[in-house]
């Protein structure tokens, strides 16, 4: 098993970030990305105070919820939108959902248990593809 240090080590500027908020949401996040079903993810703006914005071309590091790396992914689109614009292709392509309305459901409720939710807030979509599984 390959270790944050070691992949550091490989490329000092490697970015690292967990899916989900809570363990049992990564491990399930995760599993989608391994299974090829979860090609997408968003994130409020207002998060990325803290964050570095994703970028095209950029390799990142999924860390299982206990900070081990789970998985690489590169970053392949990144947009923009506001929750209420999010379209059903993108919402099918994070892979937790079958219809755009249970992706807006789930998703209303991770935001408001994470800083709060408007329809008009703003998101930042991205796509990716898995580059390397750690398992």
């Amino acid at each position: 098993m390959v270790t944050m240090e070691e992949l550091k080590a490989r490329d000092p500027d490697l970015v690292s970030f967990r899916f989900g908020d809570g363990p049992e949401l990564s491990a399930e996040l995760i599993a989608l990305v391994r299974s090829g079903a979860k090609t997408g993810t968003c994130s409020a703006l207002r998060d990325f105070d803290e964050e570095p914005m994703p970028v095209v071309g950029r390799r990142d590091v999924a860390l299982n919820w206990d900070g081990s790396p789970a998985l690489m992914i590169e970053t392949t689109e990144v947009t923009q939108r506001r929750f209420c614009d999010v379209d059903a292709e993108f919402a099918l392509a994070e892979g937790e959902d079958e219809t755009l309305e249970s992706w807006r459901e789930g998703h209303r409720r991770y935001f408001e248990r994470n800083g709060g939710w408007d329809p008009e807030m703003m998101l930042v979509c991205e796509r990716f593809r898995l580059v390397e599984d750690f398992a």
